[in-house]
């Protein structure tokens, strides 16, 4: 039985033994992704700040120009709608005034007319 035992615990050392470097290899894989999680995070954090970075030097006067563009763009939509306004008054007003001048060109024309009819009638 003696033969029989230490092949029993030979197998169970080499188990045990595995086990432990099993052991080994999940305890040194969780410490490097604790490691790799730790690298990620700094670069998160830098990364934000670089984008904080970019915001303040780059994209705040960029934006402030874009304001000051489109306040430029709504003041000029803005005088040309007023002026667009004042053509079409000015149009319409000259267009009553050539309707009224026809009218009474019209009117001198028939009174005209009829005096020279009524001369011609008279002699």
């Amino acid at each position: 039985m003696s033969a029989d035992l230490r092949t029993t615990n030979v197998l169970l050392g080499i188990m045990a033994t595995a086990s432990v470097l099993e052991a080994l290899v999940f305890v040194g894989a969780g410490l490097a992704l604790f490691l790799i999680c730790r690298k990620m995070l700094a670069l998160i954090e830098r990364g934000a700040g670089i984008i904080d970075g970019i915001e303040t030097r780059q994209l705040a006067p960029a934006m402030t120009r874009v304001n000051a563009i489109l306040d430029d763009v709504k003041d000029v939509t803005t005088r040309v709608k007023d002026d667009t306004e004042r053509v079409d008054r000015a149009i319409h007003t000259t267009i009553d005034r050539i309707d009224d001048t026809a009218g009474r060109v019209s009117g001198m024309i028939r009174g005209a007319r009829a005096i020279v009819e009524a001369v011609l009638r008279a002699a």
